[in-house]
């Protein structure tokens, strides 16, 4: 157990330094943007993606996102769906000195309740025995059911967020986005445990890999829309709290992970659920995380309500520099 629980919270890490990453490089585009807009027959997170693959720090974003991903099909393929993506919301307990660091203030005492909220929630999550189920077998029918479910409801909540105001734009993209990665764990525990057991060859020939890459892809994509939309926090939030609670249900429903049922276990699922969505609620909303992160909201990397895509369009910043 000690393997895939180290590799995870490495990944989180990773995750979190790659967040910051991109989230600074995002802005950047943002600024430079002066004089040309995506014209209203472009697809504008494709747009915004063309202009970050010319920037390093994108790129060494993207390319810790990457060893990220490495770190958390190892600890998938060693450990259960169930177990590792729980773990991923520990990010924001880096994110937190990340962001404390950048604008060079210590964390409040109510980033210390919530970070101690959210390590009390994954210590009751792993000590208890029983609520992090350590063995399950896929079902493949009911995975193909829950991928179809989940691509019918990203496309929905993509939709629903058009012309929405900024924090519910970006709360109903993270959501999709969370989604995508939730679907994109699954078939990453397929598509490894495939790897080591068939080989490259019968690997390439099921349908899991073409799976993760499309999910895998759309939820980076979402996840820059999200992060880009004028509130951060409402991001970080959703999408901390849908990914591994969706992740947990697929683990449990469609891997037929075995949950211990008894008073104690359930008791202790609830109880670190509830520490975890605390911790993460009050973590997101942390003063220091949401000062760190204000130039999002003056360089105004909003969605505009007037395309159906939801184009990223941008402001002047008014004063100050970017910590």
């Amino acid at each position: 157990m000690f393997l895939p629980v180290f590799l995870g919270f490495l990944a989180a890490f990773l995750f979190a330094a790659s967040a910051a990453l991109q989230r600074g490089a995002v802005l950047d585009a943002a600024d430079s943007d002066t004089e040309h807009r995506a014209s209203r027959h472009q697809v504008p997170v494709l747009w915004l993606v063309r202009r970050l693959v010319r920037r390093p720090r994108w790129l060494f974003g993207w390319t810790t996102n990457l060893v990220g991903f490495g770190c958390q099909a190892a600890a998938l393929h060693l450990g259960t769906v169930a177990l590792v993506q729980p773990l991923l919301v520990t990010q924001l307990l880096f994110a937190l000195p990340m962001a404390s660091a950048a604008i060079r203030r210590w964390p409040t005492l109510r980033d210390w309740l919530a970070a101690l909220a959210v390590s009390g929630g994954v210590a009751v999550f792993l000590a208890v025995e029983g609520t992090a189920p350590l063995e399950g077998e896929p079902n493949r029918g009911r995975l193909l059911l829950a991928v179809l479910v989940a691509a019918a409801v990203v496309v929905s909540l993509v939709q629903l967020a058009q012309r929405k105001r900024p924090m519910v734009y970006a709360a109903l993209i993270a959501t999709a986005a969370a989604l995508c990665y939730a679907t994109s764990a699954a078939m990453m525990k397929l598509t490894a445990d495939s790897l080591v057991e068939r080989g490259v060859a019968e690997t390439a020939a099921d349908w899991p890999g073409y799976v993760l890459a499309v999910s895998t892809l759309c939820g980076l994509l979402l996840g820059q829309q999200a992060y880009g939309s004028g509130s951060l926090s409402a991001a970080i939030a959703v999408m901390s709290i849908v990914n591994p609670v969706t992740s947990y249900a697929l683990g449990l429903l469609a891997f037929d992970a075995t949950l211990r049922v008894s008073t104690g276990s359930l008791a202790a699922t609830a109880g670190a659920a509830v520490l975890l969505i605390v911790g993460v609620l009050g973590l997101a909303h942390s003063p220091t995380v949401r000062k760190e992160t204000s130039s999002t909201a003056e360089h105004g990397v909003y969605p505009q309500s007037g395309n159906v895509s939801g184009t990223v369009s941008t402001r002047t910043r008014k004063t100050g520099t970017r910590p």
